[in-house]
């Protein structure tokens, strides 16, 4: 009403108000700026003068009185106040510069944000609506929208379990993800359900809608970007992983589309997906599938303004002059703010509109927030050893489950240290002499293998357990080895090379003829993820054979004797049970499950259960994150450590004018 009609007198609701009251309020809420007072001085001296009046407002006010009663003076002048206050803040007056507003906006507590991995703001591109993650009656989370003109937030139907919310180029959609399995779904703000546009071939981490109709994403372990038509059909690939040993690059993920529809800005990972440090910013040629680094970041945006909006490893928001027609940067960054929050794995909450208006989330970078943690088979967790903390991977119990291998990043780079259990003293196995990961334990317990990259590319090296000697290669070759380990006989060594696309498993005998034997190496399929059982007879794999990857088990060394499917919803990380009677694996709903198995007389694969949710633990698609005690009862496992929820949510309003300034063209 504000808007559309005009006021009423005051009089209507309160006919004890003065007429020289009356009237001046009835001015101060003119439509027309210039029908208004044309300042404060005015509208005061008006207040204070018995005889000012309005033609309309005096024709229906009440008997003039003769003087100015202060009893009804000062009530109507903060409700003056108050009424020109919201008036103004709803239309400024259209002479007066588009000002920059910031403010924190409150979330009524039932309506609040929810901690959930990826983004959970996403605002509509002319800034009129807000989705975001909030919580559901029915399930964990669910996307709600805030209209900028309401007080409060509606539930969105048919969203539970929704994390990474991205609106369409119109804005009248909004897409989001789910897990078990990872889907992406779109749900239309007209009405209907939520449907469905792929369930197979996309990850966890961000997603955008481009104006070429296609939605682009990330693919399930660390892959190039792929993008899917937004009414649904084939997941294809669109980007390339450089992993030449000058980049090194190892996933492509957060992508976010430019507006002209030739590329999409993303980050580029070239260590695990935690080290922020090392995540750049790039940007993909849609016309040339080819993509060139821009700068060192976390995540970006593209503001309107022709520039590129990123927040780095330390919190700070940054910008830099682009040109969206060549694809490259025109000018230097400069820092705008800092406070950004960041959550795992670069999980960044921080949308802009096309309109000029900007939101994020303040807090603090988590620092250190993995721990290492014995996980029973209900679930429950406990510390492996209180106050260890840091970036852990690929833990390796020793045989006798004594002792744990453990890759950990330090200011050096990654390099593998032995634990003794639980609460003994850590030694450092490797030295900075280049990353050191995966390592696996010989079945006499005195010696780890692992993959280094202290060469051109990834090898296999073995040292003693205890220390002592140096470190030697096992298996050099031009292309990377991305895991190794023995057989129970010692007779045989199993590895897998490749990167991405190009996964396949070998073995070659440890003496005599030790030429290289494809044992599960098809080119138009991509096989990972090798572990033997302890007899050394049977070799579970990871394919992706049937469109998605699945668990499988084949005899060993004569894998072409038998070939078993163990899983039936994805898998991801095989373990076998120190008994060989049970297989461990974590399903696309990131649980993890156990499989019974019997391998005498034959194989057969038994009863399968999920054990426990593995959402707080970390997880990479091609190597375990994982092992398990002797006994088969415990497993020990990176924790992420809850590092506290976020701050304010900040709206800027009117961002892009300080952009500009700030920055320049």
């Amino acid at each position: 009403k504000v808007i559309t009609e005009k006021a009423p007198p005051v009089t209507v609701h309160r006919d004890t108000v003065p007429p020289n009251i009356a009237a001046a309020v009835a001015q101060a809420l003119n439509k027309l700026p210039a029908d208004r007072f044309g300042s404060a001085a005015e509208f005061s001296e008006a207040l204070a003068n018995t005889s000012f009046t309005v033609p309309s407002v005096a024709a229906a006010g009440p008997k003039a009185f003769d003087k100015p009663s202060r009893r009804y003076v000062w009530p109507a002048v903060t409700a003056v106040v108050v009424i020109a206050a919201l008036v103004g803040w709803l239309r400024p007056r259209p002479d007066d510069p588009r000002a920059v507003l910031r403010y924190s906006m409150a979330l009524a507590e039932e309506e609040g944000l929810i901690p959930r991995f990826g983004t959970r703001i996403a605002l509509s591109p002319d800034g009129s609506r807000l989705v975001y993650v909030g919580p559901s009656e029915s399930g964990p989370v669910q996307l709600w929208i805030r209209e900028r003109d309401q007080l409060n937030a509606q539930p969105l139907p048919g969203t539970d379990g929704a994390f990474s919310p991205f609106f369409s180029p119109d804005g009248n959609s909004v897409g989001f993800k789910t897990t078990g399995p990872t889907t992406i779904r779109i749900a239309s703000l007209g009405g209907g359900p939520p449907v469905t546009v792929t369930d197979s071939g996309v990850a966890l981490a961000g997603a955008t809608w481009g104006p070429d109709g296609y939605i682009y994403t990330d693919a399930p372990g660390g892959q190039p970007l792929v993008r899917v038509p937004a009414t649904g059909g084939v997941v294809e690939r669109v980007s390339v992983i450089d992993t030449t040993h000058t980049q090194n690059e190892t996933s492509h993920h957060w992508p976010a589309a430019l507006p002209g529809g030739k590329g999409v800005l993303f980050t580029v990972s070239h260590d695990a997906l935690t080290n922020l440090d090392q995540a750049d910013i790039a940007v993909l040629d849609l016309a040339t599938g080819t993509h060139q680094i821009l700068v060192r970041g976390v995540a970006a945006r593209y503001a309107p303004t022709g520039h590129l909006v990123y927040v780095t490893s330390d919190g700070s928001l940054m910008a830099a002059p682009f040109d969206e027609d060549r694809l490259e940067l025109t000018g230097p960054a400069v820092a705008l703010t800092d406070g950004i929050a960041l959550r795992l794995v670069g999980s960044l909450d921080l949308t802009l509109s096309q309109t000029g208006t900007l939101m994020y989330v303040t807090g603090g970078v988590a620092e250190d927030p993995n721990e290492m943690v014995w996980v029973d088979r209900d679930g429950r967790h406990t510390a492996v050893d209180p106050g260890w903390l840091g970036e852990f991977y690929t833990p390796a119990l020793s045989p006798d489950g004594s002792r744990l291998a453990v890759s950990i990043v330090g200011d050096a780079g990654r390099d593998l240290w032995v634990k003794q259990l639980d609460t003994g003293p850590l030694s450092r196995l490797t030295f900075p002499e280049g990353s050191d990961h995966r390592p696996w334990w010989s079945r006499d317990g005195r010696s780890v293998l692992f993959v280094s990259e202290r060469g051109e590319t990834r090898d296999l090296y073995r040292r003693r357990a205890d220390g002592v000697g140096q470190a030697e290669p096992v298996l050099v070759l031009p292309e990377p080895v991305n895991q190794g380990e023995f057989s129970a006989d010692g007779e045989w060594l199993v590895y897998r090379t490749g990167r991405n696309d190009a996964l396949d498993v070998y073995a070659r005998r440890t003496s005599g003829d030790t030429t290289a034997l494809p044992i599960i190496a098809d080119p138009n399929i991509n096989e990972h993820s090798p572990a033997l059982s302890p007899d050394g007879k049977w070799l579970a794999y990871v394919s992706d054979e049937s469109g998605q990857w699945e668990l499988y088990v084949r005899p060993f060394p004569n894998v072409d004797d038998g070939r078993w499917q163990v899983s039936t919803a994805g898998a991801s990380e095989p373990v076998w049970a120190p008994s060989g009677r049970e297989l461990f694996y974590k399903n696309t709903a990131d649980e993890m499950m156990s499989s019974e198995v019997q391998t005498n007389p034959s194989f057969m694969v038994g009863q399968q259960r999920v054990l426990f949710s593995a959402s707080d633990y970390y997880s990479y698609a091609f190597h375990p994150q994982y092992d398990v005690t002797p006994d088969g009862e415990q497993f020990v496992m990176v924790r992420f450590r809850s590092v506290g929820e976020a701050g304010s949510l900040v709206v800027v309003e009117n961002w892009l004018d300080e952009l500009v300034e700030r920055v320049g063209n």
